[in-house]
């Protein structure tokens, strides 16, 4: 599993100032054309100034057919303001109608949870440390998303039955090492990136991110291609799950086996709900519906079920829809 270092001293010191490059964001949009015509597209934690999420949508207002654009400015102590934009002129970034907000612009005060209520679809980079209560927030007002987070996030106890029951899945962009813009104030960043943009500012490499949506994207229909058979000596068995195999490759899912089978979260950039199932996950975070394993093997797998003995990384539990 890699290390996100940056992202866990972030998550720890409440530094989220992590701003998307404006190529990363172009990357992944791309495929989401049809989705944004005549819809109000709000960035809820993006400054205009420097936001690639504005710049990306005014820029391209127009050619995408958009009704609207809303972006809202965040100070941990400071009132802040939100800018909209309704065409006229796309190319100058500036152009929109800046409106002073009452509060500092967290997405959980009234009157942005208000422009979260005028929106059809949110368009962000959410705080790392606040991913869990945004995309809680993002579920409980039935909002259309496209939001960039840590790959591991998929291990929330909050976030896994959401993508278990197919209320949101994975974007284009998935377990990708991005460079981010970050503050000067921040100890760590990258000097080599930071010398290749040679523009001012500090930047920092951060390894396994996602982009996670509920949009229903060309992807999420692809057919993964399977070709290994299986044999007991490839795919061993949990000790406390007879009934589950170990696959530690996506690649390797066996196409002649139609049982259980236990598979890295990466598995999640190539599901096909028409082509699997996810059943449940091993892991002490998580709820263990189909399993019912107890608490107390839980604590005593302090990571995951056990192999021979051996504990293994986090693992999703999917099988073969009948028929495919």
């Amino acid at each position: 599993m890699v290390k996100n270092t940056n992202l866990h001293k972030a998550k720890n010191a409440k530094n989220d100032e992590f701003y998307t490059q404006l190529t990363d964001v172009a990357k992944e949009l791309m495929h989401y054309k049809k989705h944004f015509k005549d819809k109000i597209v709000l960035c809820n934690c993006d400054d205009p100034t420097w936001s690639a999420f504005w710049k990306y949508f005014h820029l391209n207002f127009s050619e995408l057919g958009l009704k609207k654009l809303i972006s809202t400015h965040y100070d941990r102590e400071e009132a802040t303001y939100k800018m909209e934009y309704t065409g006229g002129d796309d190319n100058d970034i500036e152009a929109g109608i800046k409106t002073p907000l009452e509060g500092n612009g967290d997405f959980r005060n009234q009157e942005c949870l208000d422009l979260l209520d005028e929106c059809d679809i949110v368009v962000t980079n959410p705080p790392f440390s606040c991913y869990r209560p945004y995309v809680a927030t993002l579920m409980e007002h039935k909002k259309k998303f496209i939001i960039w987070s840590n790959n591991n996030s998929i291990t929330y106890k909050e976030i896994f039955p959401l993508l278990k029951n197919n209320e949101m899945w994975l974007g284009y962009t998935a377990n990708k090492t991005l460079v981010f813009r970050i503050p000067d104030t921040y100890e760590k960043w990258d000097e080599k990136e930071t010398q290749k943009m040679n523009d001012g500012n500090h930047y920092a490499k951060v390894p396994a991110i996602s982009v996670f949506t509920n949009l229903d994207i060309e992807k999420r229909h692809e057919k993964l291609i399977l070709w290994k058979n299986y044999t007991p000596e490839e795919y061993p068995r949990f000790d406390e799950l007879p009934d589950v195999i170990n696959v530690n490759k996506v690649q390797n899912i066996p196409v002649d086996f139609d049982g259980l089978m236990a598979v890295p979260i990466t598995f999640l950039d190539k599901y096909n709900p028409e082509q699997f199932e996810i059943v449940d996950a091993l892991n002490r975070y998580t709820i263990l519906d189909y399993f019912g394993v107890n608490e107390d093997i839980q604590n005593r797998h302090s990571h995951c079920c056990n192999i021979n003995g051996k504990s293994t990384y986090y693992r999703i539990v999917i099988r073969k829809k009948v028929g495919v």
